[in-house]
């Protein structure tokens, strides 16, 4: 889960992470009474879930209250890269010297944890990765040793940081680690990361993604989600835990297993070529377990998108035997009732097929087309989907 910048900030906070903090305004009027309590110069800050906000306009300085009240006017309601601002972060004015970058990140591809830092960072890291890479220091973390004081200075010094910038910043690196580590977060960076006048250094920005898969450890990540901006079919599958991500296609998915899902996903793009350029509406696994309550949420939440018009069920038996699924798809049509009035397109293998194959041949039901092999199915439910315009 992405947070927004007020929520990293909040986090870097809470665990030592030099920062300065303004309050969150929905309203111009929010945003001016916020730039009175702060006093001074503030900045407005869009906040939304990408990058580019201050190319795009989403940040500006204000000089007086009634200036903060026009910028949130100008900030609000702004798309920026297909994200609608609801909100924006009054933050306090700061005087930068300069600016830096500092990030720890889950390396998958290395299994381990990456420390990413630059004394040459700022808004554009990104170009300064690809043209000047070397000025982008990238140090493995062991995820047992972690970051210590003598740690954060090996990433400050190769960083290339100048000899007086390197205690401070190592203090920020590691109260920086303790935020990763403690909030199970797989991305926490600062960018920038600045010297102001005063010669102290401060995290003036924060990008922070936390794991889902920890939420059980991390109770409060809860209070994080951004409910308004959440696909509804993607919030209801939630709350009945299903693996689901809504897409823009017609053809409705449910497979068990993430990879089988996947191959499931090109080969209805790949037969939707043929009719009529249908794709994939969504990717959901309901995993090993098909009973007919798994099997009825899954219907439930695919038959209520408006954009599908055919759903191909893919099915391999394994642990969950073929006629257990295939008894699981026949109960949720019996639950769904009038509720499922899509046609169903189901292809069984592995453990059991026969059986399984025999209980939704006699079952009969007028809405479900059994189909052998994965390729023909897909492209019965494209051609379904197609002509169901």
């Amino acid at each position: 889960m992405d947070l927004f910048e007020y929520q990293a900030k909040g986090l870097f906070k809470a665990h030592g992470v030099p920062t300065g903090l303004g309050e969150v305004a929905t309203t111009p009027d929010e945003a001016k009474a916020i730039a009175e309590k702060i006093g001074g110069v503030t900045v407005v800050k869009a906040q939304v879930k990408v990058g580019g906000r201050g190319k795009a306009g989403g940040v500006k300085v204000a000089r007086t209250p009634d200036e903060a009240k026009a910028n949130a006017e100008a900030i609000l309601g702004m798309d920026i890269k297909g994200h609608t601002v609801h909100r924006v972060l009054v933050d306090p004015g700061a005087q930068i010297e300069q600016e830096y970058y500092v990030s720890y990140l889950l390396d998958r591809t290395n299994r381990t944890f990456l420390a990413m830092a630059s004394y040459e960072g700022g808004m554009e890291i990104e170009q300064l990765a690809v043209e000047r890479p070397e000025a982008l220091a990238r140090v493995p973390v062991d995820a047992l040793e972690g970051v210590d004081q003598a740690k954060a200075r090996e990433i400050a010094e190769a960083a290339k940081f100048p000899a007086e910038l390197i205690d401070p910043v190592a203090d920020v690196l590691v109260k920086l680690w303790t935020t990763f580590v403690e909030t199970d977060a797989t991305l926490v960076e600062v960018n920038p990361l600045a010297k102001v006048a005063d010669g102290s250094i401060v995290a003036l920005d924060g990008k922070v993604t936390l794991d889902d898969n920890a939420d059980f450890r991390q109770p409060e990540n809860a209070g994080f989600e951004d409910k308004a901006a959440a696909d509804p079919l993607e919030a209801k599958a939630k709350e009945k835990h299903l693996n689901y991500v809504k897409l823009d296609g017609q053809v409705g998915i449910i497979g068990n297993g993430a990879g089988l899902v996947m191959s499931t996903l090109d080969v209805v793009a790949y037969a939707g070529e043929r009719h009529g350029g249908v794709k994939p509406a969504n990717f959901l696994d309901i995993g090993g377990g098909a009973s007919a309550e798994v099997m009825s949420n899954g219907l439930d939440i695919i038959l209520g998108d408006p954009d599908v018009r055919s759903v191909f069920v893919n099915v391999f038996g394994g642990i969950t035997s073929c006629d257990a699924v295939a008894n699981g798809i026949v109960t949720a049509l019996g639950m769904l009732g009038d509720d499922a009035n899509k046609p169903l397109v189901v292809r069984l293998d592995g453990n059991n097929v026969d059986e399984g194959r025999r209980i939704l041949t006699e079952a009969a039901h007028p809405l479900v087309t059994l189909v052998e092999t994965m390729d023909d199915a897909a492209d019965k439910a494209a051609e379904l989907a197609n002509a169901g315009k």
